[in-house]
C-alpha cells in the first residue's frame, strides 16, 4: 500500500514503515508525537489506484515525528566582476523526520 501526500509545498510517495524528511511545518510538533497528513492525492491498495481530483476525501496518512533538525549548510556566494562586490551567506533548511505508521482510506 502506498500514497502520495502533499505537505510543505512538495509531494511525497510514502508507504507504511518508511522514513521521510519533510519541510518543517511549525514548532508545535514535538518528537514522538503523531502527525496527520490529510492532503492525500493518490492511494494504491491491492493493485487498485484511487486518484483524487485534486484530493481524496476521507483519506489520511498517519506518521510519528522521529526528530527535528537542520540540513547541510548551503553556501550562497554572489560576485560582480570589477565592482568589488562580494556577498557570502549560508543557509540550513529546518526539517522534520517522520516515520509513516499507517494509511487510511475511507
Amino acid at each position: 500500500m502506498l500514497a502520495v501526500i502533499k505537505t510543505g509545498g512538495k509531494q511525497y510517495i510514502v508507504a507504511p514503515g518508511e522514513k521521510i524528511k519533510i519541510e518543517k511545518l511549525n514548532s508545535e510538533h514535538q518528537e514522538h508525537q503523531e502527525i496527520v497528513f490529510d492532503q492525500v492525492l493518490l492511494v494504491e491498495k491491492n493493485k487498485k489506484l484511487e486518484i483524487g481530483a485534486p484530493l481524496l476525501n476521507g483519506a489520511k496518512v498517519y506518521g510519528k515525528v522521529l526528530e527535528q533538525g537542520k540540513g547541510k549548510k548551503i553556501i550562497i556566494f554572489k560576485h560582480k566582476a570589477k565592482k568589488h562586490y562580494k556577498v557570502k551567506k549560508g543557509h540550513r533548511q529546518p526539517f522534520i523526520k517522520v516515520e509513516i505508521t499507517k494509511i487510511e482510506n475511507s
